[in-house]
C-alpha cells in the first residue's frame, strides 16, 4: 500500500536556542514552545528537545551554493617543534585533576596553558592549524587567555571567527576585527577609515597611530571630537595615555569643559600625570593651602586643614564633589587634591625634607591615613619610585607599610613602580618577616619567574606553615602561584619536602600527608614547566 509522504514542517528560526533557554530558566518560568504550562511541561520540553535533536542531525536541508571563502592569510612564522606541538595538544585537552575533591599530585594542565602560550609567542612560533579549533574554544571560555591565544593563532583565528559564530570574540578582540589598518603615511585612507569605519576599527586605528605618531593621532581625534558620542569620546581619550606628553595639554585642557563628567575626569587624570601642566599647578596651590608643618609643637608635625567646599574651579579640574557612601566630604576633597598634586611640591612646601622624612612626620587629628593614601595614589600615577619606597617603608616593619596606614592594595600598586628585582626583594623580606597570610596580593605584582630569593622565601614560609601542623588548603592560592611562578630550576631543592613528616600531637589529623601531596604536585609541575621550555627551544 502506497502512502503519500507528508511534508515536514520547517522548524522556526532559533528553535533549539529557545529550547535551551527554556531549560535554563525552568518550565515554571517559561512556557515550552508550542506547549502549555503545567505539570506536563517538563515532559513536553524533553520531547521537543528529542525531536529537535533528530531534526538537527538528520533533517538538514541543502543550502544554496555560495562562493567559497577566500583562503586565510599566510602565517609566515615558523612551525612549532614536533614535541612542543604534542605538548600543546595535551594542554588543550587537559583538565584539573579530581579525586574526591582533592587535586592529587597531577599538575593542572589548563593553568599551565597561559605560560606555554607566552613562551611560544616570545619565540615567534605559529600555531598548528589542527590545534586552532581547540585553542579558540579554550579562549572562548577564558577571557584571560584571549590576548595570548589570539596572538599565537595569528591571522587564521580571524578567518575562522568569520565562519563560526562561537568564535566571534576573536573579531572583537582583534584590533579592527582583523582588518588591515592603512599605513599612517597614507593620509587619505587613514582619514576615510577614521570617518567611515566601525567603532572597533576607529579605536584600533587611533591606538596604532598613537603608538607611532602621538601628535598625528591627537590631531586626527580633534577633527571629529565635537561630533563624537560621550562614550566614544571617553574611549578615544583613554588612548592618549600612550605617549602622553606636554604637547597634549591644550587638547586635554579643552576636554576639561566637556559635557560628560567621565570625560572631564579622565582628562583631569591625564593632566595630573603631567607634573608641568597648568592643572597640576592649580592642584598644587589648593593642596599646599591644606597641608603645612606645625612648628609650635614639641616636634615638627604635619597639620591638615581640609577644604570646606568644592567650588566650580575644583569640579572643572576633575574633583568629584559628591563622596561615596561612608566618606566625609572634606576628606574626600582633600584626597583628590593631594592625589593630583605633583609630588615635587611637598619637599619645598614641607621644609626641604626628602620623601622618607616627610612620610615619617606625625600628622595631626587622625589625618595620617587619608594623607598617606593620597600620596600613595600620586606616587602610582606619577610613577615615582622614591616616594613609593618612602610609603612602603622597610618590609620587616610591624605594619609593613611605613609610618602611614598604607593598605595592602596600595602597597601592591606602589610595588609596581619599582623595578622587578627591587620589587621581588621587598616582597621576599615581607614574607620572611610576616609569613604568607597577606602575601598573595603582593606576589601577584612580582615578575616571572620569581627571583631566587623570593622563591626561597615562599618555599621556606610554606615549610614553616607545614611544621605548624595546619592543613595546606589555607595556602592553596600561594601554592598555585608557586606552581606557575617558581623558577623550574628550584625543583631539585624541594625534594626534601616530599616525605610525610612525623605527625605532632597538636597537628591536624592527616595534615602531613596532604602537605606531602601538595609539594609533590609542586615539584611535578616545575619539572613539567622545564620540559615545556626545552621542547620549545628544540628548534
Amino acid at each position: 500500500m502506497n502512502r503519500t509522504a507528508q511534508p515536514v514542517e520547517a522548524p522556526a528560526p532559533g528553535a533549539w536556542e529557545e529550547l535551551v533557554t527554556t531549560a535554563l530558566l525552568g518550565t515554571e518560568r517559561r512556557t515550552v514552545p508550542g506547549g502549555a504550562p503545567g505539570r506536563e511541561a517538563p515532559v513536553a520540553l524533553l520531547d521537543a528537545a528529542a525531536v529537535e535533536t533528530v531534526r538537527r542531525r538528520a533533517g538538514l536541508r541543502p543550502a544554496r551554493a555560495a562562493e567559497r571563502p577566500e583562503p586565510a592569510a599566510e602565517d609566515p612564522r615558523p612551525a612549532l617543534p614536533a614535541a612542543a606541538a604534542r605538548r600543546l595538544a595535551l594542554l588543550l585537552a587537559g583538565r584539573p585533576g579530581t579525586g574526591g575533591g582533592r587535586r592529587g599530585t597531577a599538575p593542572d594542565l589548563m593553568e599551565l596553558l597561559p605560560q606555554w602560550l607566552a613562551a611560544a609567542n616570545a619565540r615567534g612560533f605559529a600555531a598548528p592549524p589542527q590545534a586552532l579549533p581547540a585553542l579558540l574554544d579554550a579562549a572562548r571560555g577564558r577571557t584571560d587567555l584571549r590576548p595570548a591565544a589570539l596572538a599565537f593563532a595569528g591571522p587564521r583565528a580571524v578567518w575562522l571567527a568569520r565562519l563560526n559564530p562561537d568564535w566571534r570574540f576573536a573579531l572583537r578582540a582583534t584590533p579592527g576585527g582583523g582588518r588591515v589598518l592603512p599605513d599612517p603615511e597614507d593620509g587619505e585612507r587613514t582619514r576615510r577609515l577614521w570617518e567611515e569605519g566601525l567603532f572597533a576599527e576607529r579605536v584600533a586605528l587611533l591606538t596604532a597611530l598613537r603608538a607611532r605618531e602621538p601628535a598625528a593621532a591627537r590631531e586626527l581625534l580633534s577633527t571629529t571630537w565635537s561630533t563624537e558620542r560621550a562614550e566614544d569620546r571617553l574611549m578615544f581619550l583613554d588612548s592618549l595615555r600612550t605617549g602622553l606628553g606636554p604637547q597634549d595639554e591644550p587638547f586635554l585642557e579643552q576636554a576639561l569643559s566637556d559635557r560628560s563628567r567621565n570625560v572631564r575626569a579622565t582628562a583631569a587624570e591625564l593632566l595630573s600625570a603631567l607634573p608641568g601642566s597648568a592643572l597640576a599647578a592649580r592642584m598644587a596651590v589648593r593642596a599646599a593651602a591644606c597641608v603645612a608643618v606645625d612648628h609650635t609643637r614639641d616636634s615638627p608635625t604635619i597639620a591638615v586643614e581640609a577644604p570646606h567646599e568644592c567650588d566650580a574651579g575644583m569640579e572643572r579640574d576633575g574633583v568629584v564633589a559628591k563622596p561615596p557612601a561612608g566618606r566625609g566630604e572634606r576628606s574626600w576633597w582633600l584626597g583628590q587634591l593631594v592625589e593630583a598634586t605633583p609630588l615635587a611640591t611637598w619637599s619645598a612646601r614641607l621644609g626641604g625634607r626628602t620623601p622618607r622624612e616627610i612620610v615619617a612626620l606625625p600628622v595631626t587629628d587622625d589625618w595620617q591615613g587619608e594623607l598617606h593614601a593620597a600620596w600613595s595614589r600620586a606616587a602610582v600615577r606619577q610613577r615615582d619610585p622614591e616616594w613609593a619606597r618612602a610609603l612602603l617603608g622597610i618590609p620587616s616593619a610591624p605594619e609593613a607599610g611605613g609610618p602611614g596606614a598604607v593598605s595592602l592594595a596600595e602597597r601592591a600598586k606602589l610595588l609596581g613602580t619599582l623595578d622587578a628585582a627591587e620589587r621581588a626583594g621587598w616582597v621576599a623580606g615581607f614574607i620572611a618577616a610576616h609569613g604568607l597570610s597577606e602575601a598573595f596580593q603582593l606576589l601577584g605584582v612580582c615578575a616571572l619567574p620569581w627571583t631566587a630569593p623570593l622563591g626561597r622565601a615562599v618555599v621556606d614560609a610554606l615549610d614553616i606553615a607545614r611544621d605548624a601542623g595546619s592543613y595546606p588548603w589555607s595556602f592553596s592560592g600561594v601554592m598555585g602561584l608557586a606552581e606557575r611562578c617558581l623558577d623550574p630550576g628550584e625543583a631539585s631543592r624541594l625534594d626534601g619536602l616530599l616525605a610525610i613528616p612525623d605527625e605532632r600531637e597538636d597537628a591536624s589529623p592527616g595534615a602531613g600527608g596532604y602537605w606531602a601531596e601538595a609539594f609533590q604536585r609542586l615539584v611535578t609541575t616545575l619539572r613539567l614547566r622545564k620540559a615545556m621550555t626545552e621542547e620549545l627551544e628544540a628548534a
